[in-house]
């Protein structure tokens, strides 16, 4: 008797067996039902060994219950002498509820698991076909089916089979089992039968001898008359058998299901007929079939209804699969195919995503498949449709690392363990690791993860992701480094002709070249070879998700030999995470950036600091700026220091677009492509600014000293006003000067002029610095006036003589350097001109309509395609911003919002004061938004400026992954672009020109 407060014995004995809930394990132990099997002295060690001993015993309680009387006595008797019977019922009641069930609805059903003999050890297809061989109905077939399951759990529970040998035997039962329904499909239809040869081939898991215990059942049908049948009656019939097969599998019954059979791996998928010949099916695969069709043919294998159909299948394919990368198109679609498949996962689950989600089972599938698609072609031991075969023989054949291939092949096992084990608990389709403490608990003691086995398993597993996804990518390239290293004795390494393969297939188009830089980075035994060799195969990898691989490679050894003595460099690539990647992608998204890096690659620090890619504001970039030109030697030395800062700056601010356009694996791309236009906008026109005074300071001092003898100021136009340039905008500008007290003005006149034409002259230099360009042509007067003024000459100009479209110039006008207060009263000038009283004048509105009529025209370059043009086309940055610009002039008097240089927020506040619907000011706003990327797109891509897309393909890809259009895609980011700017001239059209 148990004293009163005290736990029992039997308590305490079950919570040290693992149970849970010890009280209701007690209760149930006290049922009258286990009263024979209350004594055994090892059933609490059996319970105890299983993943869940409450859910065991539960299983247990329901399966004697469920017992005839008669039969009772049998299954205790079993269970108390047979140990191997005892482990395995109680193993697959410990981790399958769904089991348990089945078990008590058939509860005879454990006599499958008395028999221990050698055969029944590694049952083959004819055993299981055995086990289904008395199923006669689709009710009966499942629930043979179960019955074999049970046997299979058993086995794999209790470690008799691995993980690989419990998916072979999942494969060999999904297989039986076709056959099966395709036998009760012919019974049910003799002479659909009698028509037709109709082969079943497996493809997936299935034909890869790898499938899970609740997965998909992926075919492909083949068939082909019958002898003297007509062909499409054949056919028909055939159709009319796949169906009804797919169909006995697949539908839901008393019983529940066996498995969905998913035929849409066929060609032409769900729109292609079911059924097809093989004449029809070889004419698809040479003519139509996109590359991961092939790759899906890595594991076609014949599996029920005519093996001789089947195999024709299989000969006929194979030598199209194996030259598949051979194919014009493979690079482009391997590009596409590895790109991560995360995005359709919910965000709230990629963590939990043993399939498809970072360090998933799909990653390491896809490596596997991609080398045997790539080497397969010249060596037939790569032929297999297992993954962890086809690993094992890339691994002899020297094609992948053997110390990779063992790491790989690990996690690979133990993550597919854990999706077998999840699948088990509830017979259901899912790949998410679950989140509840009490299911972790079970999945971890399922695989041997006795202590703390919640805190182990998500330990293990993060450890084996991590694993998967660190060699993923190096899977790839670490042979590609040892082709051309120098190997220990004994060691496998790619030939020459192998390595080029594996390069052209990752998209390099000059492979030989990419060797060269292979062997001239990591060859050697100094410390910085043995770094560059730890390094490349990461980069590689990132270097080959770009548009131009070779570029990103050659980039790199320029910078690595730039900078290779360095004790930082190197480090820095190791040692900080984002480092090497900002680096690949900033080498290998176009010509520009790399440009300004080899200029002085020590900008590469950059890349490295959290707070590196940040830009630097305008007062912080003219203090630097005026500082170096006050340390200077002599004007052209100062303006030269003010240069390289430019330089610098403009390599930051290209560096933090690229990286923020395309996304790191750490920080994803921006979302919003107005802030990263908005971002570059401004800083490119403050480091301009700031270079303006710098090269001011710089003329004045050189003749002058301190003081000009007139106060100078240098006013922003266009989009270098607007706070919105590009990375190849000219510097739109006007000068104003007044003469200071007591100089003559015609003194202070030919000052002011000098200044300006040394600063002209100082910014276009020739140096390694990319010039800064002075375009004064919006001046009154335009060309033929003069280069600077007065302000009461600009005063006096305007009153009298100034034209609409000089107004219109001045709503863009902003002090940028020189004296402040003489800026300001230039734009307290500006103010009643570009913001009239009372809005515009018809006739002024009519002059500005005729205007842009006339630029349409005139100004759009001959041949040039209207619907493509950034600048003038159709909805591009001309048609959005004269729309922009009439509303200020118009209503500007009346809005304070509209008084700003900006086109976005003129714009925003437009729709702010009702002048324009939101969805109307959302239209010219996005196609402005996107032509602006355009333009900054083709000068980050080809290093000059230009206002279309490029016609060579791999610059207009390179403008495409900019845009964040991936591989294969450009035709749908010209469609898009079109689409946009076409909405949004129809607005023009009614808002600017009046339609």
């Amino acid at each position: 008797m148990t004293v009163p407060g005290r736990r029992s014995s039997t308590f305490s004995r079950l919570l040290r067996h693992g149970f849970t809930d010890p009280s209701a394990a007690e209760r149930l132990l006290d049922l009258e039902e286990l009263s024979a099997l209350r004594g055994d002295p090892v059933l609490l060690d059996a319970l105890g060994g299983t993943a869940d001993p409450d859910l065991a015993l539960r299983g247990l309680v329901r399966l004697v219950e469920a017992q005839p009387e008669a039969e009772r006595p049998a299954l205790t008797t079993t269970l108390l002498s047979a140990k191997p019977f005892r482990d395995r019922l109680l193993g697959v009641l410990g981790a399958s509820e769904a089991l348990a069930d089945h078990l008590t609805r058939h509860p005879l059903d454990w006599q499958a698991l008395v028999t221990y003999e050698a055969a029944d050890l590694h049952p083959g297809v004819a055993e299981f076909e055995r086990g289904l061989a008395e199923a006669d109905d689709p009710v009966s077939l499942r629930v043979a089916y179960r019955r074999c399951l049970l046997a299979i759990a058993a086995r794999d529970v209790c470690g008799t089979i691995d993980v690989a040998e419990t998916a072979a035997e999942l494969a060999d039962l999904a297989t039986a089992t076709l056959r099966a329904a395709l036998a009760l499909a012919s019974a049910a239809a003799p002479e659909d039968a009698a028509q037709c040869r109709l082969a079943v081939i497996a493809m997936g898991k299935c034909g890869g001898h790898e499938l899970n215990y609740v997965s998909d059942v992926d075919v492909i049908f083949v068939g082909e008359p019958a002898e003297g049948a007509d062909e499409g009656k054949a056919i028909q019939a055939a159709t009319r058998l796949a169906s009804h097969l797919m169909r006995i599998c697949s539908e839901t019954t008393v019983e529940g299901t066996i498995w969905p059979v998913d035929a849409n791996l066929r060609p032409e998928g769900r729109n292609g007929p079911l059924v097809r010949t093989l004449s029809s099916h070889l004419a698809y695969y040479q003519r139509w079939a996109k590359t991961w069709e092939f790759q899906a043919l890595l594991k076609a294998r014949p599996v029920a209804g005519d093996q001789e159909l089947g195999a024709a299948y299989v000969e006929a394919l194979s030598p199209l699969v194996w030259h598949a990368a051979e194919r014009e198109n493979f690079v482009p679609d391997v590009q596409k195919m590895r790109r991560r498949v995360v995005d359709n996962i919910p965000a709230a689950q990629v963590d939990r995503e043993l399939k498809l989600g970072p360090g998933g089972l799909r990653d390491v599938e896809f490596a596997v498949q991609l080398l045997q698609l790539v080497h397969g072609r010249s060596d037939a031991t790569l032929h297999s449709g297992s993954t962890l075969d086809a690993l094992a023989a890339l691994a002899s054949g020297g094609y992948v690392g053997r110390a990779d291939a063992a790491q790989l092949d690990e996690a690979y096992r133990f993550l597919r363990a854990m999706e077998h084990r999840i699948q088990l608990y509830r017979l259901r389709r899912t790949h998410l690791v679950p989140e509840a403490d009490e299911d972790l608990r079970r999945l971890g003691r399922s695989l041997g993860l006795r202590t703390d086995p919640v805190a182990a398993l998500t330990k293990e597993w993060k450890r084996h992701a991590a694993v998967v996804r660190r060699l993923h990518e190096k899977l790839f390239y670490r042979p590609l480094l040892d082709a051309v290293a120098q190997l220990a004795p004994g060691e496998i390494r790619l030939s020459p002709k192998a390595a080029g393969q594996r390069l052209e297939a990752l998209g390099y188009a000059d492979p030989s070249a990419a060797l060269r830089h292979l062997e001239a980075l990591s060859s050697g035994v100094s410390r910085k070879a043995a770094i560059q060799r730890t390094l490349l195969p990461v980069l590689l990898g990132w270097f080959a998700d770009s548009a131009d691989p070779d570029a990103g490679l050659l980039g790199f050894r320029k910078v690595s030999d730039a900078l290779g003595k360095t004790p930082w460099y190197l480090r820095l690539l190791r040692d900080e995470g984002a480092a090497a990647e900002n680096l690949a992608r900033v080498l290998s998204a176009g010509r520009l950036a790399p440009d300004l890096l080899l200029r002085a690659p020590e900008a590469v620090a950059i890349l490295g600091d959290p707070e590196g890619l940040k830009p630097r504001g305008r007062e912080h970039l003219e203090q630097e700026v005026l500082a170096a030109v006050g340390r200077a030697d002599g004007a052209e030395q100062a303006v030269a220091a003010a240069r390289g800062v430019r330089r610098r700056e403009l390599f930051r601010t290209a560096a933090a677009d690229l990286i923020r356009s395309y996304g790191t694996e750490d920080s994803p791309r921006e979302p919003d492509p107005g802030a990263l236009v908005d971002r570059v906008g401004q800083a490119v026109t403050d480091l301009n600014a700031a270079t303006l005074a710098g090269a001011l300071r710089a003329a004045v001092r050189a003749e002058w000293g301190d003081e000009l003898p007139t106060r100078f100021a240098v006013i922003g136009m266009g989009r270098f006003g607007g706070g919105e340039l590009g990375y190849g905008s000219d510097a739109d500008v006007l000068f104003v000067h007044e003469p200071r007290e007591g100089v003559d003005e015609q003194e202070a006149s030919r000052a002011a002029n000098r200044v300006v034409a040394e600063m002209r002259r100082l910014l276009q230099v020739p140096t390694a610095d990319p010039p800064l360009l002075i375009d004064a042509d919006l001046r009154p007067e335009g060309k033929s006036g003069p280069l600077v003024r007065t302000l009461k000459s600009y005063e006096a100009y305007y009153r009298r003589w100034s034209l609409v479209w000089e107004s219109q110039a001045l709503l863009r006008a902003e002090p940028m350097a020189g004296d402040a207060d003489l800026g300001a009263r230039f734009i307290a000038l500006a103010d009643p001109l570009r913001y009239p009283a009372e809005g515009l004048g018809e006739d002024a509105v009519r002059e500005i309509r005729r205007l842009k009529a006339r630029m349409e025209t005139e100004r759009l370059p001959r041949g040039a395609d209207p619907t493509l043009h950034a600048k003038l086309g159709r909805g591009g940055l001309s048609d959005v911003e004269w729309t922009v610009q009439l509303m200020q002039m118009r209503h500007g008097w009346a809005e304070p919002g509209l008084r700003t240089t900006r086109t976005r927020e003129a714009l925003a506040a437009a729709r702010a004061a009702g002048l324009l619907p939101t969805d109307e000011a959302q239209i010219l706003d996005d196609a402005w938004v996107l032509a602006t990327r355009v333009r900054n797109a083709v000068m980050l891509v080809r290093g000059r400026p230009g206002d279309t897309f490029p016609s060579e393909p791999r610059e207009l890809a390179a403008v495409g992954r900019y845009l964040g259009y991936g591989p294969g895609h450009v035709g749908e980011m010209v469609d898009d672009y079109r689409r946009i700017t076409r909405r949004a001239r129809a607005v023009v059209e009614e808002r600017f020109y009046g339609a």
